[in-house]
């Protein structure tokens, strides 16, 4: 069993039966050469990962799309119901009214009213069918944004747009129509009012009246086939969401296996003793997780905090910041006494990108100084490059770092920079022990 030197003169036991044979100097390259591709082929896992997250981003988008369009369309199916109920009773209060010209002026009463509900509800399918066309418009840029896997989908969100533009042609008809015809029933419930006016000339009215309720009922029956060929193509659409989400999720759990075997066969090596490339940076991060830890052991024997406040995950949100900040009880500490390791810890060479300490959450108070410039309001690219302090990161990547308690954990991942930008970085990672109990990890990021 092979036992690492830890600063302040403690060891650290690693669980390996057999170290490498040292004098071994062929196997010992070759075993560094492996390391060396292994860490390679972690760097291009990172990628595909990172690529697989960027698709989920869009079918996770599509799928809010979905069910926006499926509240949309239910809202279409109402108001297309409102239409014919009201168009029928118009069509009713005609016959009626034909039937018992005495009671003339109240069915045509009753049918302006009815008609304006009728305006009402096509109206109202205009409108949503303009915002349909415009959910199906954004989801079919995502799908285009995603390349192959979602050519599928981009056709049938075209689709669509596309039969919501008929729908909404066909209820502008039907506004056209009604407005027509009242302006038609205004003057027939005028002329009611002259006297002598003849039932040959009423029942001619009528006709015009029923003509004109006859053509609403068509473009309603129109826009009604419409709707079911849109929910038809609204279907399509779930049916692609849901088979490229099934698809992402098998090839994101095997990229996300094949990375972690690449990370594990690293850390194998370099717990077997070889003196990996990777080495120099894990021991790194090892002095400086000691370093933070006797820092922080120091202010509770000195009284300056208590062990509650240095524990604390009460993590009070910043209002107005975007991405999220938060504060807690030990921030006016950590400001204090973190930058002295962390800062010393990038000088250590040209390729380390930060080191930062986070608690067991992911909760990084206080970052490299560089990254700790304060937000511009409403500047999200910039902030998320810029003012990295104060901010919970809970990825994969950071929640394993902030967890681990072993001697040291080394990472790959695609750092999120804002604005579409991702670089990939190696990351080595030891566990923070205060007073016996687990703070969190110091994370020291390299570039390859």
């Amino acid at each position: 069993m092979l036992r690492w030197p830890r600063s302040g003169g403690t060891t650290t036991a690693v669980s390996r039966e057999e170290p490498v044979r040292r004098e071994d100097g062929g196997a010992l390259n070759v075993v560094k050469r492996l390391a060396r591709s292994i860490g390679t082929v972690g760097k291009d896992a990172a990628e595909v990962r990172g690529a697989l997250e960027d698709t989920q981003r869009i079918v996770q988008a599509q799928g809010q799309a979905m069910q926006a369009l499926a509240r949309q369309l239910n809202q279409i199916g109402q108001a297309q119901a409102a239409i014919a109920a009201a168009t029928a009773q118009s069509a009713a209060a005609v016959q009626r009214a034909r039937g018992a010209l005495g009671g003339v002026g109240d069915e045509v009463t009753g049918m302006a009213s009815t008609l304006a509900q009728v305006s009402d509800a096509a109206a109202e399918i205009t409108k949503i069918s303009l915002q349909t066309r415009l959910v199906a418009f954004n989801a079919a840029v995502e799908a285009k944004h995603a390349g192959d896997a979602g050519r599928g989908f981009a056709v049938v969100a075209e689709a669509v747009k596309a039969l919501a533009g008929q729908v909404e042609a066909s209820s502008k008809a039907i506004v056209g129509a009604i407005a027509s015809l009242q302006q038609r029933i205004d003057r027939f419930s005028a002329e009611l009012t002259h006297d002598g006016e003849k039932p040959s000339a009423i029942h001619a009215a009528f006709h015009e009246v029923e003509e004109d309720v006859q053509r609403i009922a068509a473009s309603a029956a129109e826009s009604g086939q419409q709707m079911g060929l849109l929910n038809e193509r609204a279907q399509e659409l779930e049916r692609e969401v849901s088979e490229a989400s099934h698809g992402l999720k098998v090839a994101f759990d095997g990229s996300d296996r094949f990375l972690r075997m690449a990370e594990d066969l690293v850390e194998q090596i370099a717990e077997s003793g070889v003196e990996v490339d990777d080495m120099p940076f894990i021991r790194a991060a090892e002095q400086a997780a000691a370093d933070i830890a006797g820092l922080l052991e120091a202010a509770l024997r000195e009284g300056r905090i208590s062990q509650a406040d240095l524990f604390d995950e009460a993590y009070r949100p910043i209002e107005g910041t975007a991405p999220q900040q938060h504060t807690t009880r030990f921030c006016s500490l950590t400001d204090k006494l973190f930058p002295a390791v962390q800062e010393k810890a990038l000088a250590f060479s040209d390729k380390v990108v930060f080191c930062i300490a986070a608690d067991r959450n992911g909760y990084i108070a206080t970052h490299n100084r560089k990254y700790c410039q304060p937000q511009r309001p409403g500047d999200l690219v910039w902030n998320t490059a810029n003012s990295r302090y104060r901010r919970i990161f809970n990825d994969r990547t950071g929640l394993a770092s902030a967890r681990n308690q072993r001697p040291f954990l080394l990472q790959t991942y695609r750092r999120d920079m804002g604005g579409g930008r991702f670089v990939v970085l190696k990351e080595a990672t030891a566990p923070i022990i205060v007073a016996g109990r687990h703070w969190g990890g110091l994370r020291l990021a390299f570039n390859f």
